[in-house]
């Protein structure tokens, strides 16, 4: 063998055992690719010869598979990733793959067992509600509540009106554009939002929550693509303006700004007796909804929001519970939400009725709630000492998807700095239409 040849073979043999290294050691979430593929093949090959186990393990294996995969392609697909094509991903392709038949009946059975019977899915509610509301910091609660409030509400009422009269010209009426388009889209996402609606309007109405995920959630995933549009807009104007640019400040007086900066606390170790006493005050809180339900008449849900807000306001409970419950919503938060986007696609999300409800004209009020909204705390944060700019964008995260749909929204404006501020408009914003549509939905049924 002559020498160059030699080398250039050494050189080839060279570039593909490089390659082959960086294959296996890239990662699907954080786990090595090889490793991921096994994991993968197990799975398929338990459900394809129906050996899956019919339980929470089998349930788990399953969306937890699908979840880290499908969420990972959409959050790095060109043009997806920008609009929260994550969860996008994992609610839809679900629905898509179980239209055509692609999941046998061991992998929808232990799914079903998962998310239903062993409801799974009201124990992550509970989780991303509660934990989230005792985690947020009782300052940036209270003074932030005082700062939006107006902006919120003036924001709100443009988008029901607007939403209103758009829905009339298309077609549809008051009762089905206010409940199934308009509130979807200004509840707060899909985990704080769409899935507590749901298990209260089949409480009021009638029926089961799959029937009313179907309906809502492409409202909430509209929605949260034209609250993302406007904020890239918003942040091209932002540089044409500079008077009306806070370039992330909300308000105009600085010092007061840096009050409402989070000090996120990394450095502490995770005390994992603390986060399960939190468990068990996340579990408390839904069997006390459910209580207060009985009472009041409302949705356990919704009371169950209403306790986590009160007991936070007026510091009920002890710090290291509160940050306990949040331990635990930011593990659920870290590793559950694509899972559950999968559950939720295959079991309560069905094409053909998803397909039913878009048209033109349900686009078209969509983009009128959340312009309207948008340009409602543009004109009204100026008058209360904001950016209008930073204003605008907070305001418009009202109609996002989420924590997913602040981090979207925040990135495309490049105001990751006004997340506290998004987090009382999301959250709170969130939960307020959420307790505010199940009692007017109660009164007019």
């Amino acid at each position: 063998m002559n020498k160059p040849y030699e080398q250039t073979l050494n050189a080839a043999d060279g570039g593909f055992v490089q390659r082959l290294r960086s294959l296996c050691a890239y990662e699907i979430g954080v786990i090595p690719l090889p490793i991921f593929l096994g994991i993968a093949l197990i799975v398929f090959l338990s459900a394809h010869l129906g050996f899956l186990p019919k339980n929470m393990i089998g349930g788990l294996a399953v969306i937890m598979t699908m979840g880290v995969f499908f969420g990972q392609l959409g959050s790095r697909l060109p043009i997806l990733k920008e609009i929260g094509g994550g969860a996008i991903l994992c609610l839809m392709l679900p629905s898509i793959l179980v239209f055509y038949g692609f999941f046998g009946p061991a992998t929808i059975d232990a799914t079903r067992m998962l998310m239903k019977e062993a409801n799974f899915l009201y124990f992550v509610i509970a989780s991303l509600v509660v934990g989230s509301i005792l985690g947020m910091s009782r300052f940036i609660l209270v003074q932030g509540m005082i700062r939006m409030f107006i902006p919120l509400l003036v924001g709100t009422l443009a988008a029901v009106v607007s939403g209103l009269m758009v829905g009339k010209l298309v077609g549809y009426s008051f009762h089905h554009t206010f409940f199934f388009i308009i509130v979807p889209i200004i509840g707060g996402g899909i985990g704080e939002g769409i899935l507590p609606l749901s298990l209260a309007y089949s409480t009021i109405l009638g029926g089961t929550p799959d029937i009313y995920v179907a309906q809502l959630a492409p409202a909430a995933v509209v929605g949260n693509i034209v609250a993302i549009i406007c904020a890239g807009f918003l942040a091209r104007l932002a540089l044409k303006r500079p008077t009306i640019n806070g370039e992330g400040s909300l308000i105009r007086a600085r010092d007061e700004n840096d009050k409402f900066k989070v000090k996120e606390d990394n450095g502490s170790l995770v005390d994992f007796r603390v986060m399960g006493a939190g468990v068990l005050v996340i579990c408390a809180f839904f069997v006390l909804g459910g209580l207060l339900e009985k009472v009041a008449g409302i949705p356990g849900p919704v009371m169950m929001i209403l306790a986590a807000v009160l007991f936070k306001y007026v510091r009920l409970l002890p710090e290291r519970l509160e940050k306990g419950a949040n331990t635990f919503y930011k593990l659920v938060s870290a590793a559950f939400i694509w899972p559950v986007m999968i559950g939720l696609g295959m079991l309560y999300v069905p094409l053909d009725s998803v397909v039913k409800v878009f048209s033109v004209g349900y686009v078209l009020v969509c983009v009128a709630v959340v312009v309207a909204m948008t340009v409602a705390g543009f004109f009204i944060g100026n008058l209360m000492k904001m950016y209008p700019i930073e204003s605008a964008i907070v305001t418009c995260c009202h109609s996002g998807l989420g924590g997913t749909g602040d981090v979207a929204i925040l990135s495309a404006s490049n105001r990751m700095s006004l997340m506290p501020f998004a987090q009382i408009s999301t959250r709170i914003g969130g939960a307020a239409t959420v307790i505010l549509a199940t009692i007017l939905l109660r009164i007019f049924v």
